[in-house]
Parts: C-alpha cells; structure tokens; sequence
C-alpha cells in the first residue's frame, strides 16, 4: 500500500465513539495476525459505526492484517460502497458475507471471518466440530453451519447463510472457514479465540490415533446452561483490556 493518512486528519473528522470503534478493530485484525490466524490479505473483520447510519468499518484490501490502522480502515455502506474519502481500495465482493450477516442482525456489530488452518481442517469433516473439551462448550452452545457454494460473491446466497445462522453467535462454513459475531471487536474476536481454539484441539486429539471420548450430551446441555454464569456476561470485557495490553508490549501503531 502506498497511499498514507494522517492520524490526526481522520480522528478530527470522526466522533469519539467512531475512533474508539476504530481502534478496537484495528486491535482485532493485529490480534489475528499475532496469532496467526490471518489468511495473507484475504478474510475480513468489519464492525458497525456507532449512529443511525448503517456503515461500517473494513480493512483496505491488499493491506496485511499486521498493518491494519484505526486511520487506515475504510468506512463504507451495506453495498461496500465507500460513504468517506479514503484513498484506500476496498473489494466489495469480500464484504459479501459480512453484509448478509450485518443486514440481518441487529445484534452483529462486529464480523469476524477467517480461514485458519484448523477451523479448514474441522469445517471439512462430515460431523464438525465434536464435544472433545471445554473449549469446544462454549461453540457448541451457539452454533450453526453452513455448506459451500463456492466463492462468496453470489447475492443469491445470502438468505441462505442468513436462515443456517439463524440467532447463533458462531458459524462453521462447511469447507471454507470460522465465522463469529459480537456486539463488539471484544466478544467477536474472544468467540473466534475459544472457536479456532476447540478446532485445534479436535485436530490435535485425532491425530493422536486413539479412540476419542466425546462429552455425552446431558453434560453439554448441562455446560451450555453455565456458560452466562461463568463470566457474568462479561468475558470479552475482562479479556480485552489484557490482550490490548498485550499488543501495546508488540506495537502500538494499531492506535494510529
């Protein structure tokens, strides 16, 4: 990328909700990098702009996850039109899934979509994710999936992933990837965390060669019961704060 903003020439053009929005989801797309989650330039995380309006926030396509600032990221409509100057570019065709998801609910303000290597390996066996750990509880108490149709640009697809997500919070696409909502950066990018984090396990664990042991399902109906009690609600509130904290130790140019 060649083009430069100033960071002081987007924060002066932007309300204090807009910028603090901006900094939360350039952290998440350095979380994904810093975890290695990332899929080159491809794969979006895009977040709803506090107001009446409904645009949302996108990283400039062809810009490495690592490289993600809160100036750098495009503001654009439910199209994927740009709705503010920007002279980054933006692939409208990439924002195809986030739309349908942003569109439908209203409780989506953040969309986390990536292709890791275990959420892949997991999204292509027959019976999905398993009740292999504790991790794999809390995807399992809110999850959906959805089979692929080949690339996502297809408008005609979206009221099906729409209909397969229904009011879950965590989506397997079959073949394809991990996809997560949250009402913030925070609860999206802590969904995906215990979501990738399951699937690593199930890969690992079957590796192993040995027979598996699968939670049986009173005590996953059970779990599912807990999750709210564990953290009262508040788990991505508690984590977020440390894992910013975190990227602030690597770099801290995400805040620019």
């Amino acid at each position: 990328m060649t083009a430069s903003l100033k960071t002081s020439s987007i924060r002066d053009q932007v309300s204090d909700t807009e910028w603090q929005a901006r900094v939360d989801l350039a952290a998440a797309y350095r979380l994904v990098a810093l975890y290695g989650w990332d899929d080159l330039i491809f794969t979006h995380i895009s977040a709803r702009v506090p107001g009446a309006d409904h645009h949302f926030l996108l990283n400039p396509y062809g810009m490495m996850f690592e490289e993600v600032t809160a100036s750098s990221l495009v503001k654009i409509d439910l199209q994927g039109n740009k709705v503010m100057e920007s002279p980054y570019f933006v692939n409208p065709a990439g924002f195809t899934i986030h739309s349908a998801v942003h569109e439908a609910r209203a409780d989506a303000l953040c969309v986390i979509h990536l292709h890791t290597r275990h959420g892949i390996a997991v999204s292509a066996q027959e019976k999905g994710l398993l009740p292999l750990s504790q991790q794999a509880m809390f995807a399992l108490s809110s999850l959906a999936y959805h089979d692929y149709e080949g690339l996502a640009l297809d408008e005609e697809e979206k009221p099906r992933l729409v209909s397969d997500l229904g009011d879950r919070k965590f989506m397997i696409l079959r073949n394809h990837g991990l996809l997560t909502i949250g009402r913030t950066p925070a609860e999206a990018f802590l969904g995906m965390f215990l979501l990738e984090r399951a699937c690593e396990i199930q890969i690992l664990a079957q590796s192993g060669g040995g027979d598996l042991s699968l939670i049986p399902d009173p005590i996953i109906d059970r779990v599912a019961s807990q999750l709210s009690a564990v953290t009262a609600g508040q788990g991505a509130a508690l984590t977020w704060p440390g894992l910013l904290r975190k990227l602030d130790r690597v770099d801290s140019s995400y805040r620019e």
